[in-house]
C-alpha cells in the first residue's frame, strides 16, 4: 500500500494532502498572504505526525507543477525534488489542468485556469485524463474554436463561464483544493515516477524575464 505526500503551491490556494493505498487521509488548505516557502515545510511535518508517519514513510513524492504562479510552482517543485532527494525516492509530477479533469465526469473534460493578461491555460483530457487537446495559452475566445466535438464538460478553476459561443453545458468549477487530486492521479501513474532531477516545471508560458531576454 504505497504512501504518497502531495503538494500545490502553484496559485494562491495552497494545498498539501497524504494518501494511503486508495484513500486520501487528509487534505489541508495553506494558509499565507505571502507565499508559501515559510509553511510549507511545518504543514508537511504536522501532517505526517497526525497520522504517526515521518518522510522516510513516503513511498513517492507529487507535486503540481503547473501551469501557475511562477514562483509558487518553483517552491514546491524545489521543496518535494529536495525531500525525494534526501529519502532516496521519485516523484510525480501532475499538470495542474490535469488535476482540474479530475473532478469531472463527461467523456471529454475542458480545463481552464486564469493565465492573465487577457489569456486562459487550457487542455482537453479523456476520462481516463489522457491529453486530448495539448495545453495551450491563449484568449479564451480563441481556445474555444479549436475544441474537439463531443460530449464535454467545461472544469474552471476561477473563471466565470457561460453556456454559449462556444461554452458548453454543463460547466463546473472545480474545489479551491487540489492537492488530493493530485494525490490520486500520482496513484494512478506510479509508472511515471522519477528520479528528482528529470522533473521540471510545466510552465505552458515563458516568464516575463525570457520574454523580455527574447525581446
Amino acid at each position: 500500500m504505497s504512501a504518497i505526500l502531495a503538494v500545490d503551491t502553484t496559485s494562491e490556494n495552497g494545498s498539501v494532502a497524504l494518501l494511503k493505498g486508495e484513500a486520501v487521509m487528509e487534505e489541508i488548505a495553506l494558509e499565507s498572504s505571502d507565499g508559501f516557502a515559510h509553511v510549507l515545510f511545518p504543514a508537511l511535518e504536522k501532517l505526517l505526525a497526525r497520522h504517526g508517519m515521518d518522510w522516510r514513510s513516503i513511498d513517492v513524492f507529487a507535486c503540481a507543477s503547473g501551469p501557475g504562479a511562477f514562483t509558487g510552482v518553483r517552491v514546491g517543485l524545489a521543496a518535494v525534488k529536495g525531500l525525494a532527494e534526501a529519502t532516496g525516492r521519485k516523484v510525480i509530477a501532475v499538470s495542474n489542468l490535469q488535476a482540474l479533469a479530475w473532478f469531472g465526469t463527461a467523456p471529454l473534460r475542458a480545463t481552464l485556469m486564469d493565465a492573465r493578461r487577457g489569456d486562459i491555460f487550457g487542455a482537453v483530457y479523456s476520462a481516463a485524463l489522457e491529453v486530448v487537446c495539448a495545453e495551450v495559452v491563449m484568449p479564451l475566445e480563441e481556445w474555444l474554436r479549436t475544441l474537439p466535438a463531443g460530449e464535454m464538460e467545461f472544469i474552471s478553476a476561477g473563471i466565470s463561464l457561460e453556456v454559449g459561443d462556444g461554452v458548453r453545458d454543463p460547466v463546473k468549477q472545480a474545489p479551491r483544493l487540489l492537492a488530493g487530486a493530485i494525490a490520486r492521479i500520482a496513484a494512478s501513474r506510479l509508472e511515471a515516477a522519477r528520479d528528482p532531477a528529470e522533473i521540471d516545471a510545466n510552465y505552458v508560458r515563458r516568464s516575463d524575464a525570457e520574454l523580455r531576454w527574447k525581446d
